[in-house]
């Protein structure tokens, strides 16, 4: 059973930080201006129990390296007269509140200043309406409807990229495993509700068993309501082998969704908008290798006219390996080649379609002249096509020099993450 309130005492945490930093995995640590206080039952479900486990483990580290404390606790009683001046985040990982008080309590709290970030079950309600002021006004789903299975990954498309929770997402950015849940309503027809993210038409079908598999339709997984400061997201929930209660995934194996739990949060906790992260310099020629085998993109032969394979080759520290991530608009750049900056990778013939190969083409303003580097720490980035929003890939993994890159839905696989290193 998990413990009633969960946080790192300080003098554990520096230990452990210290300890992390001396192996070169700790972030920095960042001075909390806000607190996050974690509701939980922990009591139904080994994929929902797991998840509790999980998120009192993981946000307290989060919280270290983005400027909140974590509390967990299992005593929704402390909902009763919660204010916003003593926790400014509320979660709820796996459930709701079920007593009048706790239920007033929750809505007195938002309706006075406080924030909320509900996980999937914890919208979860069956035939009986459960709560109608959360499901229906605040949530705005009504009822549940259905669910996929087995828990699968899945692209999310970003709905609205001025919110600040997706300034760091990209226009399409991969969960993690879950199982994803259907409502009653439908969202987009709901004035107070903004969808942020929904299931990409990439990702379908959505699921492992046959009779409980998505293979079409519009399914929001990440909202807020425009009348509370709150965030839904429709995530939660690990594969598990429900024999031995073992682990399969983690919810938070995904660093862009991660990216986007940290936005959302400092968001709602009011410590204002995250930058963009490791954007690359405007200014700066990068070799670009790929993470899963080190190989450079490269403009084949050193060409430059127009139709010029854009290819895998070992990295030489050449100018055809050379790149520049020029801005264009909305987030998106260009990315001109060094033996010819009027030259930038293009997706062949216009395509959306999985597998178009690139090329070096003059650039036009093309929307498949454009991409989006999202970056996923390190300096490791994948790059998002403008115009199909799918991502720029080595084909099958390969590992052969001179092997023509493509365009690929995004999966969040090694073949699609490449370092950029400045020359």
């Amino acid at each position: 059973m998990l413990s009633d309130r969960f946080r790192l005492p300080a003098f554990l945490l520096a230990l452990v930080l210290l300890v992390s930093g001396l192996t070169g995995t700790a972030a920095a640590q960042v001075q909390a201006t806000f607190k996050v206080l974690a509701f939980y039952s922990g009591t139904f479900d080994a994929a929902h129990i797991d998840f509790v486990k999980e998120a009192n483990q993981r946000f307290p580290e989060f919280g270290a390296q983005n400027g909140f404390t974590y509390t967990a606790t299992n005593n929704w009683d402390q909902l009763n007269n919660l204010s916003a001046s003593q926790y400014q985040v509320v979660m709820f990982l796996d459930d709701s509140p079920h007593t009048d008080a706790q239920r007033n309590g929750f809505k007195t709290y938002l309706d006075n200043g406080g924030a909320f970030f509900g996980f999937h079950v914890a919208a979860y309600n069956d035939a009986s309406g459960g709560w109608p002021w959360f499901n229906n006004t605040l949530l705005g789903t009504g009822r549940f409807q259905s669910n996929t299975w087995g828990p699968t990954a899945v692209t999310l498309r970003t709905e609205n990229r001025s919110h600040p929770a997706l300034v760091n997402t990209g226009a399409t950015f991969r969960s993690s495993v879950s199982e994803w849940y259907s409502w009653q309503n439908d969202l987009r027809n709901n004035p107070d509700i903004q969808i942020l993210a929904s299931i990409d038409n990439s990702s379908f079908p959505v699921g492992t068993d046959p009779n409980q598999t998505w293979y079409s339709g519009y399914y929001p997984i990440i909202w807020t309501n425009k009348n509370y400061k709150m965030i839904y997201a429709n995530f939660g929930h690990n594969a598990m082998n429900y024999e031995t209660n073992t682990r399969l995934s983690s919810t938070f194996d995904s660093p862009a969704q991660n990216q986007f739990m940290m936005d959302a949060l400092r968001w709602l906790g009011g410590a204002g908008t995250t930058p963009p992260v490791d954007q690359p310099s405007p200014t700066s020629w990068y070799s670009v290798a790929n993470k899963a085998n080190g190989k450079c993109v490269d403009a084949r032969a050193a060409g430059t006219a127009n139709g010029t394979v854009i290819q895998q080759y070992s990295c030489n520290g050449t100018q055809a390996q050379q790149f520049q991530f020029q801005p264009t608009s909305g987030g998106f750049t260009r990315i001109n080649n060094r033996n010819d900056a009027t030259k930038v990778i293009d997706v062949t013939g216009v395509s959306a379609a999985d597998n178009a190969g690139l090329q070096l083409w003059t650039y036009s303003n093309g929307n498949n002249q454009q991409w989006q580097a999202v970056s996923e720490g390190g300096g490791y980035f994948h790059f998002v096509s403008r115009l199909s929003t799918k991502c720029l890939t080595v084909p099958n993994s390969s590992t052969v020099d001179s092997t023509q890159l493509v365009q690929f839905t995004c999966n969040g696989s090694g073949a699609q993450s490449f370092k950029l290193t400045a020359g």
